[in-house]
């Protein structure tokens, strides 16, 4: 006989079963079963968010500076409706996510009564999967099932719909067992032998890295394999993670994500080696091609729908990165011989004088010419906050504008010790920061923020006070959108900035935050903020430090 178990209590001990230790969720009525089982589960700790696209965005945020599978839930069809573009966001990075909303009893939902939608449809465009349990004795293997697809590579999102009927029943049901399937390919040997040939006989390569390199956990392999070929490595124009390893002598910096700009960049190159997804994801619309002329693509990754979805490749493996690049480099090592060793040496001292590391000491010389200026640079913000920063922090990174030297000034070391906004939804990097900090409790995060930006989330600063993390929030206050203010003036000529200013009146964020539970700082004198910054990063607890920085265009 099989012991009888509410719907309730199983899915909590399936989601536990499948490694989730926490629940990040807002509660509403049809939620309310699982509310009510969470005591007969003391060792889930419940996450709660204050809207729901938080609760998502700090799942996101989990999971990506931990890389575990993670839990959220959400209340109803508002509820779904309002975390869509978090959703949108996890589904960009391929976060592996089990969400959930309670929805309500199903014969009661026939009725259509208030609060109900169809939940299915609504989650469809943005997971791997949505379903909507129907029967008590279906559940363990729909839990099982979203757990095997969100955690398969590609990874991603999916969504099931919780009945509340489902919940509050009662049966005798197998929970089943929990499956992972090992992805970790790597191709023939003969592939291998004929991608090393194509390799060698590029004259001048390119590396161009996403972030696979850091889901296959490939920094070391990925900049192993620059410096073996002596070429030129790039984080690809989308870089919201530690892509490659910045003290590499082969590392240059960053593509930029305008088309003009990419192309030329690449232009001195024959060969571009494309390790993960798309190299040249674009954001605006132009007439001239990310992608010069007559230059040859390789590319690895396991996201096969990225591979080769814009530029033809020469060759394309679907393979993981690390174990692809751990079979490659000795093949090349045979094949390229003391030529290969000869030839990289050459090539690595030519891209010396411009390599990240020549480029920052450059940058911080540059940047120091403007220490004394008031309202204080951006620029002089991040340096200020870079070097303040403890040196196993982590960085969350949605400052926009203000934050366009960050990844030249610090330096990527290990897979999760940055993470920045990858798909453009803005708001995301408060409660991004909060689930960073809950994934890590050993490691300081610091979330840097603009203002437009905070303004989306900053209830976030609840969760993170209720949780005593130790979190610190730098907000670079402008005054408003200042990216929309660039662009209106760059594509249309026009300044008339309407609907993109906060100055009548003003947001007080550190007034917000004292709010909202945590310790607040203003600083608008540059002479002070190296030390503030200093002094808030070695206290415990979660701060926000507000700066009033220059916002003119």
């Amino acid at each position: 006989m099989k012991n009888k178990i509410t719907g309730r209590s199983a899915f909590l001990a399936l989601l536990k079963d499948e490694g989730i230790t926490h629940l990040f969720g807002n509660p509403g009525t049809t939620e309310l079963p699982v509310m009510h089982a969470l005591k007969d589960h003391p060792d889930l700790t419940y996450v709660m968010a204050m809207q729901e696209s938080l609760v998502v965005a700090i799942a996101d945020g989990y999971s990506r500076a931990s890389g575990k599978l993670v839990a959220c839930n959400v209340h109803v069809a508002p509820g779904l409706g309002n975390a869509m573009g978090s959703l949108y966001n996890a589904q960009f990075t391929g976060t592996p996510m089990i969400l959930t909303a309670g929805q309500q009893e199903q014969g009661h939902g026939l009725m259509e009564p208030v609060l109900y939608g169809p939940l299915v449809r609504m989650a469809e465009p943005l997971v791997k999967w949505a379903v909507e349990v129907t029967r008590l004795e279906d559940l363990p293997r729909i839990v099982r099932r979203a757990a095997k697809i969100a955690t398969t590579p590609p990874t991603g999102p999916v969504f099931i719909s919780l009945p509340g009927d489902i919940l509050n029943s009662e049966a005798g049901i197998d929970l089943s067992r929990s499956t992972r399937i090992d992805a970790r390919t790597r191709p023939s040997d003969e592939a291998l032998r004929a991608i090393a040939a194509r390799l060698l006989r590029a004259e001048r390569p390119v590396v161009v890295t996403m972030d696979e390199v850091v889901k296959s956990d490939a920094l070391k392999e990925a900049a192993e394999l620059a410096e073996l070929l002596g070429a030129a490595a790039y984080q690809s124009s989308t870089p919201y993670g530690s892509h490659f390893l910045s003290e590499s002598p082969s590392f240059v910096g960053t593509l930029a994500r305008v088309q003009k700009v990419a192309r030329d960049t690449l232009a001195p190159y024959d060969l571009l080696i494309a390790l993960g997804g798309d190299p040249l994801r674009m954001s605006v619309y132009s007439e001239v091609d990310a992608l010069p002329d007559g230059l040859g693509i390789v590319q690895i990754g396991l996201a096969d729908w990225e591979i080769a979805k814009n530029y033809g490749a020469e060759i394309a493996l679907k393979a993981d990165l690390k174990e692809t690049l751990r079979a490659l480099i000795p093949v090349l090592k045979e094949m390229g011989g003391a030529t290969l060793a000869s030839r990289a040496k050459q090539r690595l001292a030519e891209i010396a004088p411009k390599n990240w590391t020549a480029r920052r000491a450059a940058l911080v010389e540059q940047i120091g010419k403007s220490a004394g200026r008031a309202p204080i640079d951006p620029d002089f913000l991040v340096l200020q906050m870079v070097e303040a920063m403890p040196e196993n922090a982590i960085l969350v990174d949605e400052g926009l504008t203000s934050s366009r030297q960050v990844t030249a000034l610090r330096p990527h070391r290990d897979r999760y010790g940055y993470h920045g906004l990858a798909s453009g939804g803005i708001g995301w990097g408060l409660p991004a920061s909060v689930g960073a900090s809950i994934a890590n409790p050993d490691r300081p995060v610091v979330c840097f923020s603009g203002d437009g930006s905070a303004m989306y989330s900053i209830q976030s600063l609840w969760t993170a006070a209720h949780h005593k993390l130790p979190l610190n929030v730098v907000i670079a206050n402008n005054g408003g959108y200042r990216i929309i203010k660039q662009r209106l003036l760059a594509f249309h000529g026009d300044d008339n900035y309407v609907g993109m200013d906060f100055v009548d009146p003003p947001v007080d964020f550190a007034g917000v935050a004292k709010a909202l539970g945590c310790e607040a700082i203003k600083v608008s004198d540059p002479r002070e903020l190296k030390a503030t910054l200093a002094s808030a990063f070695g206290r415990p607890g979660t701060k926000l430090i507000e700066v009033m920085v220059d916002g003119k265009v």
